[in-house]
């Protein structure tokens, strides 16, 4: 039997869970249709997570191509097809696009499966952070450097933990709900997860507390590694650093947990903006580790 799994209209980090609720229902080997037919806005965070998504399963999904054509379209500058095609049953046009050059796409979805792949994700990254980060973003150009080394940590996550390969993009846009331009940074693999990764240098003295909400607690929050030498695994501690001087968010999903460092710009956010909370547990579980690093221009 085949299931239907509708993909919501706006994609992004927070209605990408009501897609994980419903995979979650049929066994990994159930035949899955992805329908996004309807779907016209995506996040890089919802693309690299589609395709976790679909490395996941043991039977290939079918994956429905958004009918608006402008839609596909920045799909395809996006590089979401050039991997989806591997891992889905493509049914729909997949547009065909002629440059990758458009300027709010920084970075188009890239694989991670070493440090070579990360190295060369930097120093693509580099050629661009000037223009982007300090013209239009309006930051410090003291940002560049430390912008390069947070971007490589987020990368290096998958190469020392998830046990198999993952994706990374970068884009930039406008985030109408606080009037400003942001870098959106999204890192993500289906792989092992937290809990698994951190499991035998850390799991023993939490012992029946040990969950993915603690391990992400421990790895996030304190900066806790699975490596036992010093100076070792401490990715997390440099984003945080960086995200904190810039006020920047950090979003870390992982198994059936996601935790949440909240700038100050969402906080103090209108009501009616939907604000995170630090740290969520019970969720529909999902592989791998998906996280979201969002870096904010000044305010008009």
């Amino acid at each position: 039997m085949t299931a239907v799994i509708a993909v919501p209209e706006e994609l992004n980090d927070r209605t990408f869970e009501s897609v994980i609720d419903q995979v979650a229902q049929h066994p990994a080997d159930a035949r899955l249709i992805i329908d996004a037919h309807r779907t016209s806005f995506g996040t890089p965070y919802a693309f690299t997570a589609l395709l976790c998504l679909a490395q996941s399963r043991m039977t290939k999904p079918v994956f429905t191509v958004p009918e608006i054509h402008s839609t596909a379209s920045y799909w395809a500058r996006c590089g979401f097809f050039r991997f989806a095609e591997d891992l889905y049953e493509i049914h729909g046009k997949v547009p065909t696009i002629r440059s990758h050059g458009e300027s709010d796409v920084w970075l188009p979805i890239t694989s991670i499966t070493g440090s070579e792949d990360v190295h060369s994700v930097v120093g693509r990254i580099q050629e661009r952070s000037e223009a982007i980060l300090v013209n239009e973003l309006k930051t410090d150009s003291r940002m560049i450097g430390r912008f390069a080394m947070t971007l490589s940590e987020a990368c290096q996550n998958i190469v020392e933990h998830a046990g198999q390969g993952g994706w990374v993009m970068v884009q930039t846009y406008t985030w109408r709900s606080i009037g400003r331009r942001v870098v959106q940074i999204a890192v993500a693999d289906a792989g092992v997860g937290f809990t698994a990764s951190l499991a035998p240098s850390h799991a023993r003295r939490f012992g029946d507390r040990w969950s993915d909400g603690r391990a992400l607690e421990e790895a996030v929050v304190k900066g806790q590694s699975r490596f036992a030498e010093p100076g070792r695994g401490q990715g997390f501690t440099g984003i945080r650093r960086f995200l904190d001087h810039w006020d920047g968010k950090l979003t870390v999903r992982s198994g059936t947990a996601r935790i949440a460092i909240i700038p100050s710009w969402e906080r103090d956010a209108p009501q009616d903006v939907p604000k995170d909370v630090p740290l969520r547990e019970g969720l529909s579980s999902f592989p791998g580790a998906q996280v979201q690093i969002i870096i904010p221009g000044k305010a008009a």
